[in-house]
């Protein structure tokens, strides 16, 4: 297999895997804290905004290239594995039948609170230091 083959089946896994976390979170068999994680990463893959915008040189790609993908491992580590058979099961349904991933209005909605709690304390900070 190339080097370019291998990366488009761990890109197209890590998707799986991000649907996998969505159906997971809503199994009463997964441990809350499985759920806490894979929620907060499902919000945040599906989110249509990033945490890090895109147009930010070298930056704004860091969160699809790693972070993202290294949640999803950590969640996907975390379910019990019959909910994670199952999950992934539905998951690889979903794709089939839809062919893209859902949408997350409450990520969106987490990641633009996240941006003006962020801007809140930069500015309360700003504002300390310029007031000494």
């Amino acid at each position: 297999m190339t080097y370019l083959a291998t990366l488009r089946a761990w890109a197209q896994r890590i998707k799986r895997d991000g649907a996998t976390l969505w159906f997971a979170c809503k199994d009463d068999r997964t441990p809350w804290y499985a759920k806490a994680l894979g929620v907060f990463v499902v919000a945040y893959a599906l989110s249509p905004i990033d945490l890090i915008p895109d147009f930010i040189p070298v930056l704004g790609y860091l969160d699809e290239v790693i972070l993202l993908p290294a949640l999803i491992w950590l969640a996907v580590r975390m379910i019990p594995g019959p909910v994670l058979a199952e999950s992934r099961a539905k998951a690889d349904e979903w794709m089939k039948t839809t062919g893209s991933r859902p949408r997350s209005m409450a990520g969106a909605i987490a990641i633009v609170a996240l941006w003006i709690v962020l801007a809140s304390v930069l500015s309360l900070w700003v504002a300390k230091a310029l007031a000494r």
